[in-house]
């Protein structure tokens, strides 16, 4: 969290970095502790059911989320950006993922395409969703979650307990700054 750059964060309780949480933690750490304890106990849980769109992808979120934040599955309101990157300006987000929610459609996220093709989307989409970067904090877990749901409706399931945070983070970064190669490898040790 201490991670992202926000200016007048409503997010924050008042002179901190801390976000807001329905535990009302107001110790960075303890709030990083009990944000992954309660979301990993919500990923074991099935996944919301869905039409693939931003609303399915908002319900994602929120499922992961609603037990830490009272704002899980809504698009955040604030400008942020991390390691001085930007993510998009939140006036955009909403029409930026009915965009690229669009390419969902592509044969390459259908039951029967290659696994070639699949991972070719696979990755620009989630490259694209990571720019967009829609909700104030959770972006990362609900990617890959929906990414999950995504590969198994194409038939390319992804093993999402091969992620290696040591080399998948480097890609996503990597993808932000418009090198996609990493980040299709490590989508590829997944399938």
């Amino acid at each position: 969290m201490s991670g992202y750059d926000v200016f007048d964060d409503p997010y924050c309780y008042k002179g901190t970095s801390v976000l807001k949480n329905r535990a009302h933690l107001r110790d960075a750490k303890t709030l990083d502790a009990f944000e992954l304890e309660m979301s990993t106990l919500r990923s074991l849980e099935p996944l919301p059911d869905g039409r693939f769109t931003p609303t399915h992808y908002k319900r994602v979120h929120h499922h992961l989320f609603q037990d830490v934040y009272p704002w899980a599955g809504k698009y955040r309101t604030v400008r942020t950006a991390k390691g001085g990157n930007m993510f998009c300006y939140p006036e955009h987000i909403a029409s930026s993922m009915d965009q690229l929610f669009k390419k969902l459609a592509l044969a390459a996220f259908q039951l029967g395409a290659s696994t070639g093709d699949f991972l070719e989307a696979a990755t620009d989409f989630l490259a694209e969703l990571n720019a967009i970067h829609p909700f104030r904090e959770g972006n990362g877990r609900s990617q890959l979650s929906f990414l999950h749901l995504v590969g198994q409706r194409a038939g390319h399931p992804l093993d999402l307990t091969r992620i290696d945070r040591d080399t998948f983070m480097p890609a996503m970064i990597a993808s932000y700054l418009g090198n996609n190669g990493p980040l299709k490898n490590e989508l590829q040790k997944l399938l």
